[in-house]
């Protein structure tokens, strides 16, 4: 905050000092006290003079390493501020404003510089450590420079108002390999299949017809043709997986749908998401991340592709709710094809959507239920009807959840 008062209480306690000799110097006639009090005021001058008469520019920029921030991780920001300054001037106090959705001491002693008049602009490195907190976008800044005169008795705060944007993604857990399920569903095995619509995007799309599952559905090339495309593969040895995040707000809170990092519980579904999508990209699966109703989130991956992972993350970091629910939808998704894993994260979740999504688990070799807020023994019923189901809040161990899933053994899916 930019002080008004430019004296500091040493300065202060000057100017009613030499007020004072002057009425005292009136009163009790001794000249002295005049002079004291002109000189007092003379020093006064010089050091508001000294701090505000004398021009400088100044500037600020940032970085960041890591560039990207997550939640629960620290990144170290520097800040290089460009000073110019005719005069030399003492050391000072700096303060870099640190937004909510990070944690950090930003601040630290300005150290003094000396005459620039020949030596130009010099560049002054400010560094500190930030942990994200939140998940989404934040601008760290202004930064504020507190310079005082020699005297200590005048102060002047610089603000440098450029803002600098930090992404803050969502916290990947490192998850271990579901070593249960190898023989069953793929992963590095690379087990062959020739249904339709498995497999790699290695030709063109083509037109949509009747009976083509919803999930195939090539949204990119339809966006450009005008019209559903689907993929058409050939015979592929890559295996497949689906990650699932239902998005609905009524089955989250309605701050999901505002901003990002403001729900615990839909921030604990993308962190699960992300954490689910490295490892099975990790184990070698092609992985398609979509909404409950078919839609992509990202970009399918291939596996392996952990740079493309890294990409997804950092998009997620602005993922939010939506409006309708959809997961009553997803059924028709899976409709018509044979899959490898699919791992569903839903928010609320009662007895009515177990049944709902029970057609689910009979086409995929791998079905995984993550579950925020069970209702009842709905859980329980998803299990019966052929899922491999646990629940997570934001303050479980993700990692427990993940291998009690895959202690449970295998749905042995058919058609």
């Amino acid at each position: 905050m930019r002080r008004i008062w430019p004296l500091t209480v040493r300065g202060t306690g000057a100017l009613v000092l030499a007020f004072a000799c002057f009425i005292l110097a009136g009163e009790l006639g001794v000249v002295e006290l005049m002079y004291i009090g002109m000189l007092l005021l003379a020093v006064l001058a010089s050091g508001l003079v000294s701090l505000y008469l004398v021009r400088r520019s100044d500037r600020v920029s940032r970085s960041l390493s890591p560039d990207i921030v997550s939640v629960g991780r620290d990144s170290v920001v520097t800040a290089r501020v460009g000073v110019r300054t005719a005069l030399p001037t003492p050391p000072g106090i700096w303060r870099d404003t640190v937004p909510k959705g990070l944690s950090g001491k930003a601040h630290g002693v300005f150290p003094a510089l000396g005459s620039g008049l020949r030596a130009g602009e010099r560049v002054i490195e400010l560094e500190y450590e930030v942990r994200g907190m939140r998940r989404g976008v934040h601008a760290i800044g202004p930064l504020t420079v507190t310079s005082t005169d020699p005297f200590g008795l005048a102060h002047r705060t610089t603000v440098f108002g450029e803002r600098t944007t930090v992404t803050v993604a969502p916290a990947v857990t490192d998850l271990p390999p579901l070593t249960n399920f190898a023989g069953e569903a793929g992963g590095t095995l690379h087990t062959t299949t020739n249904q339709l619509g498995q497999g790699a995007d290695n030709l063109v799309a083509r037109p949509y017809m009747p009976g083509d599952s919803m999930r195939r559905i090539h949204w990119r090339a339809s966006a450009h043709q005008g019209s559903l495309m689907v993929r058409q593969e050939e015979q592929e040895s890559t295996p497949e997986a689906t990650v699932v995040i239902d998005r609905s707000v009524l089955r989250w809170s309605i701050e999901a749908l505002q901003a990002p990092g403001t729900d615990p519980g839909f921030e604990a579904a993308v962190a699960t998401a992300v954490s689910v999508l490295t490892r099975l990209t990790h184990d070698g699966y092609s992985v398609e991340i979509i909404d409950s109703d078919g839609t992509e989130l990202a970009e399918r991956i291939d596996g392996g592709d952990m740079t493309e992972v890294e990409g997804v993350v950092n998009q997620f970091a602005t993922l939010t709710a939506q409006r309708d629910d959809h997961l009553h939808r997803l059924p028709r998704v899976f409709s018509g094809v044979m899959t490898g894993p699919v791992v569903l994260i839903v928010g609320r979740f009662d007895p009515a959507d177990a049944a709902t999504i029970a057609p689910v688990a009979h086409h995929s070799t791998m079905p995984i239920l993550f579950a925020v807020a069970p209702v009842g023994d709905a859980l329980d019923r998803a299990v019966d009807l052929g899922w491999h189901a646990a629940a997570i809040t934001p303050v479980s161990d993700l990692v427990a959840a993940w291998s009690a899933v895959g202690e449970r053994g295998v749905s042995h899916a058919l058609g």
